[in-house]
C-alpha cells in the first residue's frame, strides 16, 4: 500500500509516550493561558487577580478588565488555534498534500469576501433577527463556496500544483472584490474592516465564545470519531472503500467541518495565516505518527498552544501597539514549513 503523500515519513510513536507529549502540550497551553490573563497593558498583583477570578460578581476595574476582556480573548485564541489547526489538517488528509491549509486554498479569502459584504455595505438592512451572528454566517457562505468552486476545478484537473495555483487565484479574486467595495464603502465602515482584516482574538463576547465552544467542539467530537475513516482516507479512497468507508459522504462530511471550523474563527477574528498549515506538520513531528487518532487532537492542542503564543507576542511586544495577527504567525510559521520542505520531511 502506498502512504499518502502528506504523510510523515518517521518512526511511529512508542504508546507510552503518546501520554507525555499530550501532558506537555496542555501544561504548555494553560500556562500561555494564563500568561495572556496576566499580562497586559495594565499591571495588577497576583493578589487582584486571584480575587478578581475567585469572586467574579464583585465590582472592580480589576473583574471587569479579566472578565470582559483578557479571559474572552485567552479562550478565543487557544480554540481558534485549534480550529484552524483542525481544518488545515482535514485538508491537507483530503487533498494528499503536505502545503494546503484553509488561507492557502482560498477558504479564508471567501470568508473575507462576504464579511466585507456585511461590514462595507447595507446588504444586511432587514436582516435583524441575525444581525448578532450575520458575520459568523457569512464567513461559512464564503468559505464554502470557494471551496466549492476549487472542488470542482480540481476534479477535472489532476496535480497539487494546479490546486494551489486554483486556491491562489481564487484568493487574489476574492481579494479584489473586497478592495473594490472598500473602495466605495464609508470612511467608518473602511476602518473596522481593515482593522478586522489584520487578524485579531480581541473584542470577543461571551455569546460569540460559547458559539465557538460549542460548535467547535461538536465539531471536533465528531472528527475525533471518525479518525479510523480518516486513517484509511490516507491509504488512498480505493481502501477506504474497501474498508467499508461511504467515499462521497465521507468526502462531503471532511470539507464541511473544515470549512466550518476555519469560517468561523475567521468571522470572529479575521484571517489569520499558516496555522492551518504549519501546525498539522509540527503535530506529525512531535508525535511521529500520522494516525489521526492521536493527531486529531494533538494538532488541536499544539495549535491552541500556538495561536496563543503568536497573540501573546503580537499584543506585548510593541506594547502598546498591537501587532497583526496574521503577521506574528506568518513569522512563525513561514520558517518551519519552508525548512521541512528543505529537509524533504514530506513527500509532495
Amino acid at each position: 500500500m502506498r502512504s499518502a503523500e502528506c504523510c510523515l515519513d518517521a518512526r511511529p510513536l512508542p504508546v507510552r509516550r503518546a501520554p507525555l507529549v499530550f501532558a506537555l502540550l496542555g501544561l504548555l497551553t494553560l500556562i500561555m493561558l494564563i500568561l495572556n490573563v496576566a499580562i497586559g497593558s495594565i499591571n495588577f498583583s497576583t493578589a487582584e487577580i486571584w480575587q478578581a477570578l475567585t469572586s467574579p460578581s464583585e465590582a472592580s476595574t480589576t473583574t471587569t478588565i479579566l472578565w470582559n476582556i483578557r479571559i474572552p480573548r485567552a479562550i478565543a485564541a487557544v480554540f481558534g488555534g485549534a480550529y484552524l489547526a483542525a481544518s488545515g489538517l482535514l485538508l491537507q488528509i483530503y487533498f494528499r498534500n503536505p502545503i494546503v491549509g484553509p488561507y492557502i486554498l482560498g477558504i479564508s479569502s471567501g470568508a473575507t469576501l462576504m464579511v466585507s459584504f456585511v461590514m462595507l455595505t447595507s446588504v444586511t438592512v432587514g436582516w435583524t433577527l441575525f444581525t448578532p451572528f450575520i458575520s459568523t454566517l457569512a464567513a461559512f457562505a464564503g468559505a464554502y463556496g470557494v471551496m466549492l468552486v476549487v472542488l470542482a476545478i480540481a476534479s477535472r484537473v489532476k496535480g497539487g500544483v494546479t490546486l494551489l495555483i486554483v486556491g491562489l487565484m481564487m484568493g487574489y479574486l476574492c481579494g479584489a472584490v473586497s478592495a473594490i467595495l472598500t473602495a466605495f464603502a464609508e470612511k467608518e465602515k473602511i476602518k473596522g474592516f481593515v482593522l478586522w482584516q489584520l487578524g485579531s482574538f480581541s473584542g470577543f463576547k461571551w455569546d460569540e465564545i460559547w458559539l465557538l465552544v460549542i460548535i467547535g467542539g461538536a465539531i471536533l467530537a465528531l472528527l475525533y470519531l471518525q479518525s479510523k475513516p480518516l486513517n484509511a482516507f490516507l491509504l488512498g479512497e480505493e481502501y477506504a472503500a474497501s474498508m467499508g468507508v461511504n467515499i462521497r459522504r465521507f468526502r462531503i462530511l471532511i470539507l464541511l467541518c473544515s470549512c466550518a471550523l476555519a469560517g468561523m474563527v475567521t468571522s470572529m477574528a479575521g484571517p489569520v495565516a499558516f496555522i492551518g498549515m504549519a501546525v498539522p506538520h509540527m503535530a506529525r513531528l512531535g508525535f511521529g505518527t500520522s494516525d489521526n487518532r492521536i493527531l486529531v487532537p494533538g494538532a488541536c492542542l499544539m495549535g491552541g498552544l500556538v495561536a496563543s503564543l503568536c497573540d501573546l507576542i503580537a499584543r506585548t511586544v510593541m506594547a502598546p501597539v498591537e501587532l497583526p495577527l496574521s503577521s506574528i504567525t506568518a513569522f512563525f510559521g513561514a520558517p518551519i514549513v519552508i525548512t521541512l520542505l528543505l529537509k524533504r520531511r514530506f513527500k509532495l
